[in-house]
């Protein structure tokens, strides 16, 4: 299938496939206090990124994952980085801070396939939940193995980075609201005690030791649940959007892989697509996109409003409003998730104000670049593009974020992996859920009153780490007739089909004719993607217009 000229617009040299070099066999080394692990320690490595190791208890079971890059981390330029920062790690079950994170890894009885329960006991789940895009990754379902008569022939991940600081902007106005509830001079509730000799110690925008880890454990997972479809000529391809957050994440990722085939199979990062440029992995490209902030604006003042008046009446003088709100909860979560202990902010509010603030991420993705948003969903078409690509072997289609220059060459974008895998951000995520008809509500979310039945929620959707996985399937009918009416063989021949997952909840496809295994067939699939197909039907030129 021929490729179609994309726009003109300035594309970097194409990356060489290794861009970073990691030697999987040298020494680990030991730290001197390693026995009073499970704490963390942290050190500054000699290009400034932070490295922070984990360990349970003894000098084996350590391991170090890179939190932050830092200002003189260059990638490129200096191979032997990744020899010193990124070094293998070799327990399988990890223990994170004194039992707060517990990976139990159950066989199935279809073959290889491996479930993962994660254990996050920060706060029951109907809080912690209930913290939106800043939920801690978690399984939505158990996964759900392919039929019996199906065989998984490609695996396509697209991952959010892990948990992370607070970004700059949302760092500044969180502060903000916090010196307002300083400034009381006294707090007529005794939970805002704290307050008094309370210090905003948080970083922006990278990776925190919490996020580092998930990331490792989704590489570990994706080895054990797919491991038989990979092998040291057909290493899983990785590609990044360039933020540091990103770009770490994605390295985290490789190493839990690796430690997870015992340092047999040792992916690398290989692209990192330059978020100036052409990138279908960030939703910087639609200078007219709008934003959610009407909406969300609406829901503030409804839920937030009866929250401040009573922060005010706890602290005298403090002048909280609505707007406020809406930063201090995120705090609770940060904080919680940063240092690995409840926030003192968590006791400020009920878990139906918890609830209340999940709508207002609700609505924030959904009119930020979701179905509420006119040119949200065609931010994700870039990517369905390349999708559709590697599930047909075919060359790139698209006209609009694909970088041309790397999509075109095998050394950047190969058609012939088994499992690739891309790390980005969430409104890039519900961009892409929006365009393949992911998630469709029967009508918008309304501002003033969420709907208890809506699936738009953002803790399932795109929570730190989230993930979408299309498989593409080989199915025919076994013996016993057990496939189902939908996967009858064409002329004799086992049909091609996918299947989607969204943070191992399995997806029904309905927009393709899915069956009850939430498959449809790959031609059905390809055809259902006509928005993308079509470069978004006009509205990727309005974007610019």
């Amino acid at each position: 299938m021929p490729s179609i000229a994309g726009l003109g617009v300035a594309t970097p040299e194409p990356i060489p496939r290794s861009v970073l070099e990691v030697d999987m066999g040298e020494k680990q080394p030991l730290l001197r206090d390693a026995h009073v692990f499970p704490r963390p320690a942290r050190e500054v490595g000699p290009y400034g990124e932070i490295i922070q190791w984990y360990g349970s208890g003894g000098y084996a079971s350590l391991r170090p994952i890179v939190v932050s890059s830092g200002p003189q981390y260059n990638r490129e330029s200096d191979p032997s980085l990744g020899e010193r920062v990124l070094l293998p790690f070799l327990p399988l079950m990890f223990l994170f801070i004194g039992g707060c994170l517990l990976v139990f890894l159950q066989a199935s009885a279809y073959g290889g396939v491996v479930q993962a329960t994660f254990v996050q006991p920060f706060f029951p789940p109907q809080i912690q939940d209930s913290w939106a895009a800043y939920t801690p990754y978690y399984p939505v379902q158990a996964y759900t193995p392919p039929p019996k008569d199906c065989k998984i022939t490609q695996v396509n991940i697209i991952q959010r980075h892990g948990a992370r600081f607070p970004t700059s902007g949302a760092g500044t106005r969180i502060q903000a609201a916090v010196k307002k509830l300083q400034s009381a001079k006294t707090y007529t509730d005794p939970r805002l005690d704290f307050l008094t000799n309370y210090t905003y110690t948080l970083g922006h925008d990278d990776l925190v030791p919490f996020g580092a880890l998930q990331s490792s454990q989704a590489g570990e997972e994706t080895f054990q649940r797919y491991s038989f479809m990979v092998s040291k000529e057909n290493l899983p391809f990785i590609r990044a959007s360039s933020s540091n957050r990103v770009v770490d994440s994605a390295t985290n990722w490789t190493q839990g892989f690796s430690v997870a085939s015992n340092h047999v199979l040792n992916p690398m990062l290989s692209v990192i697509l330059s978020e100036s440029l052409n990138d279908t992995l960030d939703d910087a490209m639609c200078p007219n996109a709008g934003s959610s902030d009407a909406q969300t604006g609406i829901w503030t003042s409804i839920y937030g409003t009866p929250i401040a008046n009573r922060l005010n009446q706890q602290a005298p003088g403090a002048n909280i409003t609505a707007a406020d709100v809406s930063n201090l909860i995120p705090l609770c979560a940060f904080e919680t998730i940063v240092k690995e202990t409840p926030s003192p902010f968590c006791k400020l509010f009920t878990p139906e104000e918890f609830a209340q603030f999940e709508y207002f991420g609700d609505l924030d993705k959904f009119y930020g670049t979701g179905y509420g948003q006119p040119l949200g969903p065609v931010q994700g078409v870039g990517y369905i593009n390349e999708l559709l690509a590697r599930l047909t072997e075919t060359l790139v289609r698209d006209n609009t974020q694909t970088n041309r220059t790397l999509d075109s060459s095998p050394l950047t974008f190969p058609l012939d992996r088994s499992v690739y895998a891309d790390f980005s951000h969430d409104n890039q995520m519900i961009a892409i859920f929006s365009a393949m008809g992911l998630f469709n509500q029967s009508s918008p979310l309304d501002p003033s009153f969420p709907n208890p039945k809506r699936t738009w929620i953002t803790s399932r959707l795109t929570p730190f780490s989230a993930r979408m996985v299309t498989e593409r399937l080989l199915c025919q009918r076994d013996g016993t007739g057990s496939g189902g009416p939908s996967r009858i063989m064409r002329n004799g021949n086992a049909q091609t089909f996918v299947r989607i997952l969204v943070n191992d909840a399995l997806q029904p496809l309905k927009f393709c004719g899915g069956d009850k295994d939430g498959l449809c067939t790959l031609e059905a699939f390809v055809e259902s993607q006509k928005y993308a197909r079509e470069d978004g039907q006009g509205d990727f030129e309005k974007c610019f217009d």
